[in-house]
């Protein structure tokens, strides 16, 4: 009886040992295959602050981070057609057969034959909203349009995508450096959200915007100052920029204008980050807004990128030391077709990333041409920064949350054994041609009244309007 009882306890002991197993298992296992790939979950180390990856090493070789982050699309909606049309089988782009539908009809992606959008025409955003679009394998974007947009006739607005005919400079970009597809907005939510994780490595709290985006958390160029590295802010726009409205700290110091930007990338001065804003803000009646939050014209975000490149190449000695970061904030609405994977996150209710983001890496250090898919979220720009320029002796970096430790840094990239010559302007001449030609056309425009009409809209978007009454509460702080 002794040695049956036994016999049973030991079977129930192993029996519960492999039930544990597996949940083990289950647990880990939060990432699908298809969704991410070369991506391993963090060791302890990692999330400990502390690397011992040699590719950190890697970013010795950068001197000068230069962050550019854009408005409001999705990696499908601007460079998945380097896949479909381009037949890029290195990138995880658009396929034939994508679609969507709003419960009656069945919506496919298409081609977008018109760059600026209308204001009333801006997807929905809100966590609610993206929640909605995620549904059934990413299946909700047109339904959700389709709801939050009833008097749309253009019901698979979302489903669009455009071509290198109206992204010529990123067509240029992504066949010359290194394009990330699979960087992931760091919030299934809305624009403030997403760029309080890029600046701080965490959100308050909500997947939205506030009224008024006025925060108070830590931005990491706190930790630039604790180790005396040189930075500046940049604004292409006047009514405040995400560095004052996210660190009280910082409310009144002073960022500069894209005009001192120009002039230090040409003096070969700039400091060691540097941080763009592009302008978010439509002027009443003209459209001036850079940043491609609709209904801003994709042509002139694509002409302000450039321009910064132009900018960085144009001083080779400089260039040779220059990493350039061109992402998006988060998709603004617009159809991606990969499922969000799951985040390492202080907070149990944003352990899930945003949706997928056009990313692409510039600099002479990084391959021609090539893909990087490991997976990367805005927080990846801060590890990226603090294992740079403020990495212990013992490979440790300042802690800035779960968030920030576990991210992979943009290292992996800059593979290059030295650094490759520094473009001539002739090489991207095709691309200047193609925006000139679009300011031609905007100049004519201008006399055409149904294009005033309908392209130069008079209504500020729900975004705009936060931006202006925040602004009213900063005090003066404009550089020169």
């Amino acid at each position: 009886m002794a040695n049956a009882k036994r016999g049973t306890t030991n079977r129930s002991a192993r029996a519960a040992a492999k039930r544990s197993k597996a949940k083990q298992a289950r647990k880990k296992k939060t990432t699908p295959a298809r969704t991410v790939r070369g991506l391993g979950r963090p060791d302890a180390a990692t999330l400990a602050g502390v690397t011992s990856d040699p590719a950190a090493d890697n970013l010795r070789k950068i001197d000068k981070i230069v962050v550019l982050m854009m408005e409001n699309r999705s990696f499908d909606h601007m460079l998945g057609y380097l896949k479909l049309e381009e037949n890029r089988d290195d990138v995880e782009g658009l396929t034939p057969g994508l679609s969507n539908s709003d419960g009656q009809k069945v919506y496919s992606i298409h081609h977008l034959d018109h760059t600026a959008l209308k204001s009333s025409q801006d997807p929905c955003h809100s966590g609610q909203c993206v929640d909605d679009q995620l549904q059934n394998n990413n299946g909700g974007f047109v339904k959700n349009y389709v709801d939050t947009h009833r008097n749309d006739p253009e019901r698979d607005l979302v489903m669009g995508y455009y071509n290198k005919n109206e992204l010529a400079t990123y067509d240029y970009l992504a066949g010359e450096f290194v394009l990330c597809d699979h960087w992931f907005s760091s919030v299934p939510g809305s624009t403030w959200p997403n760029r309080l994780y890029a600046v701080t490595g965490r959100a308050d709290g909500s997947k939205n915007n506030k009224t008024i985006p006025i925060y108070n958390l830590p931005a990491f160029v706190r930790k630039l100052d604790a180790k005396k590295v040189s930075w500046d802010w940049y604004s292409d726009n006047f009514f405040g920029s995400t560095l004052n409205l996210t660190d009280g700290r910082y409310r009144s110091r002073s960022v500069y204008d894209l005009d001192h930007f120009y002039q230090q990338a040409a003096d070969g001065t700039l400091p060691s980050v540097c941080w763009i804003d592009p302008l978010f803000v439509n002027s009443p009646g003209v459209i001036v807004a850079n940043d491609d939050h609709p209904p801003a014209d994709i042509r002139r975000g694509q002409d302000f990128v450039l321009n910064i490149y132009h900018a960085l190449v144009s001083n080779p000695a400089q260039w040779n030391q220059t990493l350039f970061v061109v992402v998006y904030d988060e998709h603004g609405g617009f159809y991606d077709h990969i499922v969000p994977p799951a985040a390492e996150d202080d907070r149990p209710s944003f352990q899930k990333y945003g949706v997928r983001v056009p990313a692409i890496l510039v600099s002479p250090w990084v391959p021609q041409g090539k893909v990087v898919s490991e997976l990367f979220d805005h927080t990846s720009i801060i590890k990226t920064i603090l294992l740079r320029f403020c990495r212990a002796a013992d490979g440790s970096i300042p802690d800035m949350g779960k968030r920030v430790m576990a991210a992979n840094h943009l290292g992996h990239a800059l593979t290059e054994p030295a650094p490759r010559s520094s473009p001539a302007k002739e090489n991207y001449q095709h691309v200047v041609g193609a925006l000139a030609s679009w300011h031609a056309e905007q100049f004519n425009a201008r006399f055409q009244r149904d294009h005033v009409r309908t392209h130069h809209p008079r209504e500020l978007n729900d975004f705009q309007k936060g931006l202006l009454r925040a602004s009213q509460r900063l005090p003066a702080r404009r550089g020169k």
